[in-house]
């Protein structure tokens, strides 16, 4: 009998051993902290429990020791002159088999042998445990993307959709990996993706969801520009340069304002760099888009006149109402270009700058009084100027 005793304790401390072993294997795969898996376990060990034997309440408890290999699970029953819960409580006569000394009203903690679970219990553990892991795994996998919002990743595209050209990119942050969709609606008009293609895409907002983190990325978000620039210029990523607005209709044109409190600092000879070099270099990660670099100022009228840019403007002249109305008057040959292709440049103009911009030539009369403006050229900035 002695014998059989010592093999079953020796079987129970090696249980535990590999018990502890397992929590810490987890721990250098998945890098799931010791406690929380230790705390889920015992969660899943406890509700095994409770599913094999009804009528139990909070009075089960688990103890574990990693240094000895040692875990125990413990249950409280009350001693009672009359039994009605069993799971719960323990008659007198019984409660003096294992402790001599106990009086009716004493709490009595008895060991259970975790071996002796059943086929259901175990599954029971054992789902409870993988759900553990899985939650600890998302909420690692949200912690580490949520630090990335508002800023560019590199994804490997891994599927590409043939009826609506929309895309599924595998992310990776920090060891953390993901996949991400990215719609036909975020896409730049043009490109083209192919399953293995690595491109550049701007995180717009991670959420949480019942399948876990939910990166939304866009290609078209004015906010791809403005990191792309902080990449290539230094002055923008220390602060020396500062962007004040871009607008962006993605695929075709971006117009971006910069500014430096530093009057040695040229900005826009900051963003184009040396030979252009900088400016390229996104211009090219953009797949061809025109980039226009403004010089901000805090003169509405010099603003609005630089927005317009490549074409030249005699002056602006801003209503003295105080609202964001103004009137741009151009060279007569420089009228198409000043509004652009489809009404592309005054438009992004007017986002940039958030000014109603009416355009007109210098040959023209002065026109309406400002404010009641041409439907054709009358631009209004919309929520996009704020990018």
């Amino acid at each position: 009998m002695a014998r059989n005793t010592k093999k079953a304790a020796n079987s129970n401390e090696s249980d535990g051993k590999e018990f502890f072993a397992a929590i810490a294997q987890i721990e250098q795969e998945k890098g799931i902290q010791k406690g929380y898996m230790l705390e889920k376990i015992t969660q899943a060990l406890i509700t095994a429990y409770r599913r094999d034997h009804e009528g139990l309440g909070d009075n089960l408890s688990i103890e574990g020791n990693e240094e000895t290999g040692e875990l125990h699970m413990y249950i409280k029953k009350d001693v009672v002159e009359t039994v009605d819960n069993p799971s719960t409580e323990l008659s007198l006569d019984e409660a003096r088999l294992s402790l001599p000394h106990a009086q009716l009203g004493d709490v009595i903690r008895m060991e259970i042998k975790p071996k002796n679970f059943g086929r259901i219990a175990a599954q029971t553990a054992r789902q409870v445990i993988i759900q553990g892991i899985r939650e600890a795994e998302q909420g690692m996998i949200y912690d580490e993307f949520t630090s990335k919002e508002h800023e560019i990743l590199t994804g490997v595209v891994t599927r590409v959709d043939p009826r609506n050209g929309s895309v599924i990119l595998r992310l990776g942050s920090g060891g953390e990996t993901t996949s991400a969709f990215l719609s036909a609606s975020e896409q730049v008009p043009g490109e083209v993706y192919r399953e293995g293609d690595r491109i550049k895409v701007y995180v717009v907002e991670v959420r949480r969801s019942t399948r876990g983190a939910q990166v939304l990325i866009s290609r078209t978000h004015p906010g791809l520009v403005k990191r792309l620039f902080e990449l290539e210029v230094p002055e923008i990523y220390d602060g020396t340069v500062e962007v004040k607005s871009i607008a962006r209709e993605a695929g075709s044109r971006t117009k971006i304002a910069v500014w430096s409190a530093d009057e040695n600092v040229d900005a826009i000879g900051a963003c184009v760099g040396q030979r252009g070099q900088r400016v390229n270099n996104i211009v090219e990660e953009l797949k061809g888009e025109k980039v226009d670099i403004i010089k901000y100022s805090d003169d509405p009228a010099q603003y609005v006149a630089a927005a317009l840019a490549p074409a030249d403007v005699i002056r602006v002249d801003t209503a003295d109402d105080g609202s964001n109305a103004c009137r741009a008057i151009v060279p007569d040959d420089q009228l198409s270009l000043a509004i652009g292709k489809e009404g592309k440049n005054a438009r992004l103009a007017a986002k940039l700058t958030g000014y109603k911009i009416d355009i007109k030539p210098e040959s023209a009369p002065d026109g309406d009084p400002l404010g009641e403006m041409e439907d054709e050229i009358d631009l209004i900035a919309g929520d996009e100027a704020d990018a």
